[in-house]
């Protein structure tokens, strides 16, 4: 089983991911247990990746794996920046697909979907 956690801060007030890795790894543990009991006992191993491991190992900027942070500021209209949201950008016949644009990363394979709608739509009608 792999477990998502939504948000871990990159930069710890007063302390390190190295340091802390183990008491995120447990706090998410024990919120499972809180709705599965016996969920702790099931665990054979476990490994908790920080979001300083997402940016050591897959270059992922302050463990970010959305491009952009999904916050007020960077979604809908200003996703990855304002005059690039719905998919298009300056760059003629250039669109954009990944975890940076509307809706954002996760799994639903969403960005692709809307992307390619946006490119079937102003892409030269053939006749």
């Amino acid at each position: 089983m792999s477990v998502w956690m939504q948000y871990a801060p990159y930069h710890l007030r007063d302390s390190n991911w190295n340091a802390e890795r183990d008491a995120l790894g447990d706090t998410v543990v024990n919120v499972i247990e809180d709705y599965a009991p016996g969920f702790k006992n099931s665990i054979l191993h476990r490994q908790v990746l920080t979001p300083l491991d997402l940016q050591q190992t897959f270059g992922l900027t302050e463990g970010c794996i959305y491009h952009a942070e999904m916050s007020l500021d960077q979604i809908f209209f200003m996703r990855p920046v304002p005059g690039w949201a719905r998919y298009s950008t300056p760059i003629e016949n250039l669109y954009l697909c990944g975890s940076g644009t509307h809706p954002g990363g996760e799994i639903t394979g969403l960005p692709g979907y809307y992307a390619a709608k946006r490119i079937l739509q102003t892409w030269p009608q053939r006749k």
